[in-house]
């Protein structure tokens, strides 16, 4: 194909959403443009608010809220731009990219992330993902299981991690901490939804620790950064637990808070077991500070398999906590460029342009 091609994204959120999903769409859509993979890029998503500075190349629709109104724009807009690429950003909605794909003649590509991706989906989605030219995922675990449970050929299954942005390097967290009242005491971080669909982020493993770590001569206090219907439960546990003075729940925070506060812990710790990549683990090591998770799923991509960050066992979380926060800290600026030479920028769109190439690439 002489001409990069137009690209209709199919996208749960992106540009002007929240989580980790949506910035991995914003982080590719962009990519895609700048690495010349595509010419111009239309995105249709589900939820969101408007965005009225987007970056050159991609525009971005209202988001359409029910399966049927979203199929007519996104069938709309397929008409109107003749896509040479369908990018569907999440399985559930596999099917319907796999008929747009189809209608337009352009190439099918569907991404996949973590636990929806794991066990085998239905018939019909599962039909949708074999339709396509490209199924990416954003670990080995992911692929490994897609990979398991489809009929696609290996070749066509491709790994695109996530990245981290330039705002996360190391810098002074004491502001941070002196906001919070906090003096001498060893940060436990962790960032993430605090969702009772996603209690496998391990928010109630970390609390369950402290006493063992208070017993062991360390003054912890953990830090919790994100909201979600799951706080009120945890809020009680760490009450049960004894340690309410020692968890703090801050709830939502905006992005220069977010690198300040992973600049003023000592450890991030998400002891997530159905993480499909983690991209805080990115966020914390790019800001220098050391992160620890379990050796389960997409956490082993995200911490290198132990060159960037640590990854543990379940039953060993308690110890590793201990061990690392006696340990001397690694230099943060080291850990900051080891970490974006991995997963920076740079990388991410080298990768992304080098995948997406295989799809024009000569039999």
């Amino acid at each position: 194909m002489s001409a990069a091609p137009r690209v209709l994204a199919l996208v749960t959120d992106a540009f002007g959403g929240s989580g980790g999903i949506a910035q991995y769409n914003r982080d590719l859509l962009d990519a895609l443009v700048e690495s010349g993979a595509a010419s111009a890029i239309v995105a249709v998503p589900r939820h969101g608010a408007g965005v009225a500075d987007l970056p050159a190349g991609i525009r971005q629709m209202r988001a359409r809220r029910g399966r049927v109104r979203y199929a007519v724009a996104a069938l709309a807009a397929a008409v109107r731009l003749r896509p040479g690429i369908v990018f569907c950003g999440h399985l559930y909605m596999a099917p319907l990219a796999a008929v747009i794909a189809r209608l337009t003649g352009a190439r099918l590509v569907v991404q996949t992330h973590g636990i929806e991706a794991w066990p085998p989906p239905s018939r019909l989605r599962r039909a949708a993902l074999e339709q396509a030219d490209l199924v990416l995922s954003v670990s080995r675990c992911t692929r490994g299981r897609v990979v398991g449970w489809t009929a696609i050929a290996p070749e066509r299954a491709a790994v695109i991690p996530d990245t981290v942005g330039p705002a996360f390097v190391p810098g002074d967290g004491g502001g941070f901490r002196r906001s919070l009242g906090l003096g001498t005491e060893r940060v436990l971080l962790t960032v993430g939804r605090l969702d009772s669909r996603e209690r496998y982020k391990g928010h109630d493993r970390i609390i369950a620790a402290i006493p063992g770590l208070v017993a062991g001569g360390h003054d912890v206090v953990y830090l919790v950064i994100g909201e979600g219907d799951d706080r009120p439960r945890l809020e009680a546990l760490a009450r049960a637990t004894g340690v309410a003075g020692r968890v703090r729940f801050l709830g939502t925070v905006p992005r220069d808070r977010l690198v300040d506060a992973y600049r003023a812990a000592d450890l991030f710790v998400m002891p997530s077991t159905g993480e499909g990549f983690g991209i805080a683990f990115l966020e914390a090591m790019a800001c220098g500070t050391p992160a620890l998770g379990l050796a389960v799923g997409g956490a082993t991509d995200a911490l290198a398999d132990g060159e960037l960050g640590t990854t543990v066992a379940e039953d060993g979380l308690a110890a590793a906590i201990s061990r690392l926060l006696t340990r001397s800290r690694p230099d943060p600026r080291e850990l900051s460029a080891r970490t974006h030479a991995r997963f920076g920028r740079e990388a991410f769109r080298a990768r992304v342009g080098e995948v997406f190439g295989r799809l024009w690439a000569p039999a």
